[in-house]
């Protein structure tokens, strides 16, 4: 008995136990229930605030362009009554009406109108005519600086052991944008957002906060999210996702937008769980498993465009080529600087690439050669438009965008040089079509060479010239580019995609080499002509490096003689006002059997051949 008797108060004591557990869970569930509804309620508050405030926002804008219109129609007034003024000061110093004062006040006075018409004779000062002034409103008053906005270099001094150095900061291009049919929206640090700017037609600077009234403005195709570190964005996207990055999200999936997050820099699980929102994720760290998209060089300001005030005689270390706190465009200012820039083990690859793009040597000695062979292997680990059409291809929008596809024009008048000119030809990358103009047999030799270009064949007539022979080819062109090679001269494998990597980050419609090596055989001499003309727009061009855009080509077309027709063009593109841009020196070598002109007007490098000195 007794040890039911204890069985059964045991039984009592768990039950009550139990059901003060369950008092307690009952209580803490309701304490959590209140807590939620009451952030319910917080969270509609909210919403509701700041919907309040985005109406607010909208009536100040309404408003302040209304005062903007006040104050415009305000001054117009004013600048009015100040030339009424005017009109009237002149009208009364205007000699005539003096005259007029003379001879009214001493018509009863001989002496008086005697001095009258004196005085009114002398010359007086008119009054300065008004001029408007700016207005100021809310549309042209300084913007608060946000991340990703476009900007300009800032900092014009650097400092070295002690001694400052006045730059002239290199000045970041507006355009063009090479895909202008499409518009994305980007959240991007400055660096990413210079890289992508003139892929699209950009939009940027938009806050959690007035997203909804920015982007309206120009509806975007796609949303393109980094892994920014700084900025009002950083907080959305760093850990737990936040509600401004919810509703742009949810913004653009009701408008079919599409959403991209690219992870650049810092630990991807800080990000993972704001970028599992996004439709489609890429990443430049090897180590996470999505797709790649890696940073490029971006031609638009990564190029050999040079500082007007040149480079400084030194090497530099990297920390004193990028010291701390440079915005993005003094960091391109800073890329052109040095002689030489010597960059320690561990630098970022993407560092590496941007420099050598700006045509810096990378080393402790400065090596122009070295340069242009850096250059060219940055530009071949991709550009950002080609890792822009990988994303684009990903995600299903159009990557379209203009080619520099290449047309060849080869004019042969002497036989001879049939064999040597076609394997010049032969060792370019990139020509789509060879209108060759010679003897009869160049066609099939040609096609045997070149079986996967397109070749065109005319027999020109005895009598034309090689600018009529150029001409007529001119005609038959149907790539964008039109590059003239001359069969007497040497031309190295990149000759061509190094001369067509100037329509990446140059507005002009020519392109050539005025700076360029040249071999005299009878005294056995090689010369360089202009070294200084590299990079730089100088319509005085050899005709036989010339590569222009098509249209532009047609619209000049070629005088009909044999010898001069270069100058010829280049007289007509000074006076048409047509850009000529000088590439670099290398890859062509200007071959004859002599020329005093030449001797007289380039430096003597040796006497043996030129081939190693310009086909790197």
């Amino acid at each position: 008995m007794s040890t039911e008797l204890e069985s059964t108060r045991r039984a009592l004591r768990d039950a009550i136990a139990h059901a003060e557990r369950a008092a307690e869970l009952a209580r803490l569930l309701d304490d959590a229930q209140a807590k939620l509804a009451a952030a319910e309620e917080r969270a509609a508050q909210a919403d509701a605030l700041a919907e309040k405030l985005s109406e607010t926002e909208e009536r100040l804008a309404a408003e302040q362009a209304a005062a903007d219109k006040l104050r415009k129609e305000l001054a117009e007034q004013r600048f009015q009554a100040e030339v009424a003024n005017w009109k009237l000061s002149s009208i009364k110093v205007a000699r005539w009406n003096r005259l007029g004062d003379a001879i009214k006040s001493g018509k009863s006075n001989p002496v008086r109108l005697a001095k009258g018409i004196k005085g009114a004779a002398k010359p007086v000062k008119r009054p300065t005519a008004p001029k408007r002034k700016p207005v100021a409103t809310t549309a042209n008053k300084p913007k608060e600086e946000r991340p990703g906005a476009a900007y300009q270099a800032t900092t014009s001094t650097r400092t070295l052991e002690g001694t400052s150095f006045k730059l002239k900061p290199f000045r970041v291009p507006t355009g063009p944008n090479t895909r202008p049919h499409l518009t994305a929206a980007v959240i991007a640090d400055p660096h990413a957002e210079a890289l992508l700017r003139y892929e699209w037609r950009q939009t940027t600077g938009f806050t959690p906060r007035d997203f909804a009234r920015v982007l309206p403005l120009e509806v975007p195709h796609l949303l393109v999210v980094e892994s920014v570190t700084q900025g009002p964005w950083a907080e959305e996207i760093i850990g737990e996702p936040g509600e401004g990055l919810k509703a742009l999200l949810a913004w653009c999936a009701e408008r079919g937008i599409r959403t991209v997050f690219w992870h650049t820099k810092g630990d991807v699980s800080a990000y993972a769980a704001a970028a599992d929102l996004f439709e489609h994720r890429f990443t430049a760290d090897l180590t996470v498993a999505w797709p790649r998209l890696q940073f490029g060089v971006q031609p638009r300001v990564h190029n050999p465009l040079p500082l007007s005030g040149g480079r400084i005689d030194r090497v530099l270390t990297l920390d004193q080529l990028l010291p701390e706190h440079l915005s993005y465009p003094d960091v391109l200012t800073s890329y052109r600087w040095p002689a030489a820039a010597d960059c320690p083990p561990g630098t970022p690859q993407w560092r590496l690439a941007e420099i050598a793009a700006c045509g810096t040597p990378i080393g402790t000695e400065p090596d122009s050669r070295r340069a242009h062979v850096a250059l060219r292997r940055a530009y071949s680990m991709g550009t950002m438009s080609e890792r822009i059409d990988e994303m684009l291809d990903a995600i299903g929008l159009p990557s379209a965008r203009p080619t520099l596809n290449t047309s060849v024009l080869l004019p042969i008048r002497d036989p001879y040089s049939m064999e040597h000119a076609l394997a010049q030809v032969a060792r370019q990358s990139g020509v789509d079509q060879l209108i060759i103009i010679g003897p009869p047999e160049a066609e099939l030799r040609a096609r045997d060479v070149l079986p996967d270009v397109e070749v065109v064949y005319r027999r020109p007539s005895p009598s034309m010239t090689e600018g009529a022979m150029l001409n007529a080819g001119l005609d038959l062109c149907e790539a964008d580019l039109v590059a003239v090679m001359d069969p007497r001269d040497v031309y190295g494998p990149h000759y061509l995609s190094d001369l067509r990597r100037a329509f990446l980050f140059t507005t002009a419609d020519i392109v050539g080499k005025a700076a360029f090596y040249a071999h005299l055989r009878k005294p056995q001499a090689t010369l360089l002509k202009q070294p200084e003309a590299e990079y730089t727009y100088l319509p005085e061009i050899a005709g036989g490096t010339l590569l222009a855009r098509r249209n532009a080509m047609r619209e000049l077309g070629f005088a009909d003689l044999t010898e001069g027709w270069d100058e010829v063009l280049m007289r007509q593109c000074r006076a048409d006002g047509v850009k000529v841009f000088s590439a670099d020196r290398f890859g062509y070598v200007r071959v004859r059997d002599e020329d005093r002109w030449l001797l007289g007007a380039a430096q003597l490098v040796e006497y043996g051949s030129a081939e190693p000195h310009a086909l790197i």
